[in-house]
């Protein structure tokens, strides 16, 4: 009796420490697959969204065999890394749609929501975007305002040349993709990519003379997707943050 119920227990627990491998090996796949343009985004989302309930009942099973595996030692480390796993599968898109429910459904941030920076030479790398580079206008500019507040130009004490300089030189610290720089035009244009999905966005960077300084302008827009989670502004954040460091 007490080998069969030490058998049960090892096989629960195996059964929630092999479903929590396969809901992880699907999360990471949902990202890299995206990315790597095997699938579209929507796809991945899936892909993720399905993960997240594999590790749910990845989590269930663990705690079964967990339960079952207490105190007789057989699969209770299994249990244990299958609990941990799952909840961690379930938590992270879980976090991700609650803040989208939060957000406002928007993918188009900037620093001037009255004269947003216009793109130029990205306009034809986003021929295929679903997204257009046209700025939404005010409906669109009330959602950032409310969501966003602190998003606000940038004023330098510095004539525009150098002011220009520095926003190129914070732009590349990020690691952003430079796609035109015109100094005559005060206009920065660059491309930067999200992690894992590899979600392309697009910024473009507008230096004016304001009074005896200069004023920075940015805009950052996502190429595919309703609602960015917060994605673009955290970028402006950064870039100016970055700004900061000159």
């Amino acid at each position: 009796m007490a080998r069969d119920l030490n058998a049960y227990a090892s096989f629960v627990a195996s059964a929630g420490f092999g479903l929590v491998l396969v809901s992880a090996l699907a999360a990471v796949l949902a990202g890299v697959g995206t990315r790597f343009e095997i699938w579209n985004f929507r796809m991945g989302l899936m892909i993720l969204k399905w993960s997240a309930y594999g590790g749910l009942a990845a989590t269930a099973v663990s705690l079964a065999g967990g339960l079952l595996a207490f105190r007789r030692g057989f699969g209770f480390t299994k249990a244990l890394i299958g609990i941990i796993l799952g909840v961690a599968l379930f938590l992270v898109p879980a976090y991700w749609l609650q803040k989208a429910h939060r957000l406002p459904p928007i993918h188009d941030i900037t620093t001037d929501t009255v004269n947003p920076p216009l793109f130029v030479s990205i306009v034809p790398l986003r021929k295929d975007a679903s997204n257009p580079p046209d700025y939404g206008g005010p409906q669109i500019a009330s959602q950032q305002l409310k969501a966003y507040p602190d998003i606000a130009p940038l004023v330098l004490d510095v004539p525009k040349e150098a002011a220009f300089e520095i926003a190129l030189a914070a732009a590349r610290r990020l690691r952003w993709e430079i796609i035109d720089a015109d100094r005559a035009a005060g206009r920065i244009e660059a491309s930067d990519t999200t992690f894992w999905f590899g979600f392309r966005d697009d910024i473009v960077i507008r230096v004016e003379k304001s009074g005896q300084g200069s004023r920075i302008d940015v805009r950052s827009v996502s190429r595919v997707g309703i609602s960015d989670i917060g994605t673009n502004a955290t970028r402006i954040r950064r870039f100016l943050t970055e700004m900061g460091k000159k």
